[in-house]
């Protein structure tokens, strides 16, 4: 159903602050949308193309069989059949998991990004990211106190002289990297470039942090560092907010079994165990067998969105530099200061998110990091075209 965005434009919108940064976006994203802001960006799926009747099914499930298992604190690794459950899917794209020596279970992959660098980095190390990267990772590296190298990310993937200049001259700890359907370009790694990154690893030292958030959305046959490494030094991470529901924060790390004791031992230090109901929600979805189907009908209404949207860009003669194969994402060069758009687009009560704020270096850019939910509201896109084809002079 299209907002009736006639009624979404005040005479001063709260979206409009002094100060465009990753703080503003967190808080405008994580709005009641209901309150009449429409999300451009949005990292999160539309509710109606998800399945609440589903999560609702296995929560009822749930709460009628678990009964007192559910009273206690629940497994320092997390709840042990849904690592099965998963291990069975890593294993079933070449990722040789099991559920018991190389799987823990965390609140979220940001839960998973900030155990992974306590356990492994130290303040003043030198940790790699992609440019344009997601712009959460960047707050978290800067509350570890380490230094943070862009790798400039084309669509063969992240441009591998710069890396192995920059490994070479400040031999990284860790290289934080989107294989399959990267944030914010939906671009997914070739094989060439995979093996490459994994021989610079090697030689010169670094972990990888293999973000797989949204792979699930790619159609099939992605290159997963984690399955050509073995789990050796790629610490691989995924969840279930983006094709489940957010609420959930259910997500894992799979790893080689001394970097999951180190990851464990400072889970339990610092929070306990993750809540075990959300995690036994989870494995009853899986284990009834109706997630993989769920999965297909949201990729599918993804790739139609993503489809609707390319064409909606190309008739406003606005170039994206390779189409993404999946994902929930375009990333547009609007060829006009994108901080600047995004300021007319917040009086809008429009919220885009600006390209500046997925760099590393937060350099002003161009790009819009767009959601291809635009494509069902016709009021939205109206807005977005005239916010585009009337740049400020």
């Amino acid at each position: 159903m299209d907002p009736p965005c006639a009624a979404l434009v005040p005479a001063t919108s709260p979206l409009l602050q002094p100060q465009l940064d990753v703080a503003w976006l967190l808080g405008s994203t994580l709005r009641d949308v209901g309150g009449g802001f429409i999300p451009g960006s949005s990292a999160l799926l539309p509710h109606h193309w998800l399945d609440a009747e589903l999560l609702a099914a296995a929560t009822r499930s749930v709460g009628r069989s678990a009964h007192a298992a559910l009273l206690g604190y629940g497994q320092p690794r997390g709840y042990a059949p849904l690592r099965a459950s998963i291990a069975a899917q890593l294993q079933s794209i070449g990722i040789a998991a099991d559920g018991e020596r190389h799987l823990l279970l965390t609140s979220g992959v940001t839960h998973a990004v900030d155990l992974v660098l306590r356990a492994f980095t130290r303040p003043g190390d030198t940790v790699l990211v992609e440019d344009p990267a997601w712009f959460l990772v960047f707050g978290r590296l800067a509350a570890a106190g380490v230094r943070v190298l862009g790798v400039p990310r084309t669509p063969a993937g992240p441009d591998l002289q710069v890396l192995e200049e920059l490994a070479r001259k400040h031999r990284p700890r860790l290289f934080i990297i989107n294989s399959a359907i990267h944030n914010p370009t939906g671009y997914s790694l070739p094989a060439r470039s995979a093996h490459a990154i994994l021989n610079l690893a090697e030689r010169h030292d670094f972990l990888l942090f293999e973000d797989d958030t949204y792979g699930e959305l790619h159609p099939g046959g992605a290159i997963r560092l984690a399955a050509l490494d073995g789990l050796e030094r790629v610490i691989h991470v995924g969840g279930f907010s983006k094709t489940l529901a957010a609420s959930l924060r259910v997500a894992y790390v799979a790893a080689a079994p001394a970097l999951i004791g180190s990851l464990t031992d400072l889970k339990l230090l610092s929070g306990l165990t993750t809540p075990e109901l959300p995690e036994r929600v989870v494995q009853k979805v899986l284990a009834d067998g109706h997630y993989q189907r769920h999965l297909q009908r949201v990729r599918e209404q993804v790739d139609a969105a993503r489809h609707s949207c390319l064409r909606f860009f190309a008739d406003l003669g606005l170039r994206i530099e390779a189409q993404p194969v999946g994902g929930m994402f375009l990333w547009v060069d609007c060829r006009q200061d994108s901080e600047q758009l995004a300021r007319r687009a917040a009086a809008r009560n429009l919220l885009l998110a600006p390209g500046r704020l997925f760099s590393p270096s937060q350099a002003p850019d161009t790009h819009v990091r767009f959601a291809v939910s635009l494509a069902e509201s016709a009021p939205t896109r109206q807005i977005v075209r005239e916010l585009l084809e009337r740049p400020l002079g």
